[in-house]
């Protein structure tokens, strides 16, 4: 156990940030999750509808500073592929 007040904090500062980055983390996964499923069904029209929830939100996590740019960038790309492929 951490005996000075400063190393305290830390600890207090570090379980806060890790619990924060394990609600993103897992709120992003579910948000491609959404989108994949659709795409995986072939129902193009639910998968543009959660492609365009996937990319605001994506973005504001960059915004927010929980995401890097080129990230987000790759993950909507990736996305966006995925879905204009249903039409192909």
């Amino acid at each position: 156990m951490a005996n000075h007040k400063s190393a305290l904090k830390r600890i207090r500062q570090t379980e806060k940030r890790t619990e924060r980055n394990r609600f993103y983390r897992t709120r992003i996964k579910n948000i491609v999750k959404a989108v994949r499923a659709a795409v995986d069904a072939g129902n193009k029209e639910e998968a543009q509808a959660a492609l365009v929830i996937a990319n605001a939100n994506l973005h504001k996590y960059v915004s927010k500073g929980i995401l890097k740019k080129e990230t987000a960038a790759r993950k909507v790309s990736r996305l966006h592929l995925a879905v204009n492929a249903i039409a192909a």
